[in-house]
């Protein structure tokens, strides 16, 4: 009789589809996510005696550890599958914890493997390793010291500025840099510049652009608009020749395939897709997707920061070039990609499981944001195994009197790993008008005509607000976080209403710039990019061997327990501030100082509670404290026949009655688009979802749960003639488009 064995993975679905990939004796089950935690409501961390975490089985999951346990007493063979990282081989350790308390002696092995395939997962089972006991000690280190920083830091900001907050480990540094790269834009003073573009045109076509970098043998330095007239108009007489012209070739080397950083960014950029979109969307196409082969995972392992690639994979991928492409699309040798110093090499790119199944054939099998997501992935690996792009560049110098111009151009003489994928540009680089332009054919000392000389205005721009992608960037240069928890970091921080994502840009709220100067001045550590960096270093260390994890959470925590011990008694209390202002009450003339609400800095009334007067409050260039005067409108409270007024709120501005807060009367304020389902006599409002993304949705909810994600614009269709427009940006294109999909009305924002 055949020995019968079990196997625990994460989730259900890779329970359906590894159970397809083998026969009756396995048992696949699913512990979903962890069985066991840190207690909820308390430290759970015994931190006189070596940190000893206090463990407890997580709410709602006692009855899938029993079936695991009654299932292991029943097998021969206990295999553990979870994810091949950190997170998964814990989740193995607490499994194998509970299962030994009851079944002393049962083999328990560990299953890795980057894919879900049926070859991957029978090579698995044939060579099973044993649960890392370092990797899962480096997971056990981490989920401390992120309890000792939360359950220590977040009661003190209870206690001093409101009751919810949250501070942790990497989110407050994540909110640190958005707050300073905010400080920096607040500080920026712009700076004035023009630029001069010749628009040429030679014997042949085509026309071009030049632009002028030098007069003399210096570079072009025009302050204001009379200067670069001035020269405008000196130039205007001068004959335009060519100088020189440099011709050379150069190679474009694919990237290499995706890691979880890159993957995030690009989806960003060219899908618009959030971080934590992306890995839910990859989670799925990884676990495994119903195909004309049935189920299979289609990608690898999508929490990853290598880039090494199976050689079996590479052998399969050149197949396929060679058969669509060409040989001349491949290289003698498949490439070689280096990945960071710290990137686990155990680890494999992200990368389709099989390149034979193309987007194309799994079109009708995926829905249509499976399907980008997974096409990306797909062109990103065919190109990363193709031969570079060679074009040939052209870099003309143009002469013009005492100013000399430069044209550039290239032409794609081989396109190479372009042929398959085009890296999206980065949102905030800066792009020359004359780059990447087809030029004519000219030679030194050819003559050419002046069609016009177009002086313009610049001026130089702050450091940009961070963008999902850019904020991934960014955390992934410094060493913060890790490939598993980029989407987790930017989606909390917004959900704890630290900062807000607008117009797909992070601002930090007053409440996270608050937050974040207490955290800093007190914290200095926990606070510091370098030092958080070094954090995630010695886990690596941990998890490596190379580090215990009891001492260097002992080295943590006695300087952070005397920064602790000193902000209980200095750290600001914000809630009892109470700055005085130079301002007296409209209501009864006494004084009114600044205090802090839920909905950050307000006036209040030094009368209270016998004056409830509160205001909203701002500054001047001069730093003088003026109230914001209510906006008054001519609509009647349907409570007590008081005008409402326009006030602001924590998700923006509303209306509300002038008689608060005798009558408290409140309703969101108006697009000017009335709700287009039938029957419905609300209009569309301008409201914010928990997670902090705006929406526009019925002021009737919940009668009516109609709502729109884009902004409805009061202008009728040209069209078809429906009340409303949406507007939306994409890809850094702004346009105006009908909401009724039969219609297909589109306009760009600018265009009559």
């Amino acid at each position: 009789m055949s020995e019968k064995s079990l196997i625990i993975v994460e989730s259900p679905a890779k329970v359906r589809t590894i159970s397809k990939f083998l026969g009756r004796n396995y048992q696949v089950m699913a512990s979903v996510g962890h069985v066991r935690d840190l207690p909820e409501k308390e430290l759970g961390v015994d931190v006189e005696h070596d940190f000893t975490p206090q463990y407890v089985t997580i709410r709602g999951k006692s009855k899938i550890l029993n079936g695991i346990k009654k299932a292991a007493g029943e097998v021969e063979k206990v295999y553990l599958a979870p994810d091949p990282d950190r997170e998964g081989e814990a989740i193995c350790w607490h499994i194998a914890q509970e299962i030994k308390k009851k079944y002393q002696g049962k083999p328990v092995y560990r299953l890795l493997f980057n894919e879900i395939t049926k070859s991957a997962i029978l090579e698995a089972i044939a060579h099973p390793k044993n649960i890392d006991q370092h990797r899962a000690d480096a997971q056990v280190a981490r989920r401390i010291l992120d309890r000792l920083v939360g359950y220590k830091i977040s009661p003190l900001l209870w206690k001093k500025v409101q009751r919810g907050l949250s501070a942790g480990r990497v989110q407050s540094v994540t909110v640190r840099m958005i707050c300073e790269r905010e400080a920096k834009i607040a500080a920026f003073k712009p700076q004035e510049y023009w630029s001069i573009t010749a628009k040429l045109e030679a014997a042949a076509p085509p026309i071009f652009k030049a632009q002028l970098h030098k007069l003399d043998d210096r570079k072009a330095k025009l302050d204001d608009q009379a200067q670069a007239q001035e020269l405008t108009d000196e130039l205007k007489q001068q004959s335009f020749q060519v100088k020189q012209v440099k011709r050379r070739q150069k190679r474009r080397y694919p990237y290499p395939p995706f890691i979880t950083s890159h993957l995030q960014q690009e989806a960003a950029r060219k899908l618009g897709y959030r971080a934590k979109k992306t890995m839910l969307i990859a989670q799925k196409l990884y676990e495994g997707i119903e195909t004309d082969e049935g189920p299979v995972g289609l990608i690898t392992y999508m929490r990853t920061d290598a880039v090494r690639v199976a050689k079996e994979a590479q052998a399969e991928a050149r197949e396929y070039v060679h058969k669509h492409l060409g040989a001349e699309y491949l290289p003698a040798e498949p490439p070689v990609y280096k990945s960071r110093k710290s990137a686990q090499e155990a680890h494999e790119a992200i990368r389709p499981t099989s390149v034979f199944r193309t987007p194309e054939s799994l079109k009708n099998r995926l829905n249509k944001e499976q399907w980008l997501l997974y096409q990306l992935i797909w062109q990103r690996f065919v190109a990363s195994q193709l031969n570079p792009a060679i074009l040939d560049t052209t870099t003309v110098e143009i002469q013009a009197g005492r100013g000399y111009f430069k044209a550039h151009g290239s032409v794609v003489r081989f396109p190479g790993f372009l042929k398959v994928y085009v890296e999206a540009k980065e949102e905030d680089k800066k792009e020359d008008a004359t780059e990447e332009q087809p030029l004519p054919a000219l030679e030194a000392g050819q003559p050419l005509k002046l069609l016009d000389l177009l002086p313009k205005q610049h001026f130089t721009q702050p450091p940009p607000r961070y963008t999902e992608a850019s904020l991934v960037r960014a955390l992934e240069e410094n060493g913060i976080g890790r490939p598993s928890t980029y989407a987790a970091i930017l989606s909390t921080i917004v959900v704890r209403k630290y900062v807000v994502n607008q117009q797909k840009r992070f601002h930090p709220t007053q409440l996270g710039q608050l937050v974040n100067e207490l955290l800093v001045n007190h914290f200095p550590d926990i606070l510091n990019v370098e030092f958080t960096a070094q954090m995630e270093d010695q886990l690596d260390k941990i998890e490596a061997g190379q580090a215990d994890w009891v001492e260097s959470l002992r080295r943590f925590y006695t300087p952070f327990s005397q920064n602790l011990q000193l902000a209980e008694t200095e750290m600001r209390n914000v809630k009892l501030e109470a700055r005085k202002t130079e301002l007296n009450c409209p209501q009864c003339g006494q004084g009114l100082v600044i205090k802090w609400g839920r909905n950050g800095e307000f006036l209040a009334c030094t009368g209270y509670p016998e004056c409830r007067y509160t205001s909203n409050f701002k500054q001047n260039e001069q730093g003088e404290i003026q109230l914001v005067v209510e906006e008054k409108t001519e609509e009647a409270c349907p409570k007590c026949q008081a005008l409402l007024v326009v006030k602001n709120g924590r998700y923006g501005k509303f209306l509300a009655c002038s008689n608060y807060p005798q009558c408290r009367f409140a309703k969101p304020l108006t697009t000017g688009v009335s709700c287009p389902e039938d029957n419905c006599s609300g209009y569309l409002a301008a409201k914010r979802s928990k997670r902090g993304k705006t929406f526009y949705g019925c002021s009737n909810y919940p009668k009516c749960n109609f709502a729109l994600w884009d902004k409805p614009i009061p202008e009728a269709c040209p069209q078809c003639g429906l009340q409303f427009l949406l507007e939306r940006s994409q890809r850094g294109n702004n346009y105006l488009y009908c909401y009724r999909k039969d219609c297909g009305y589109r306009r760009e924002i600018g265009e009559s």
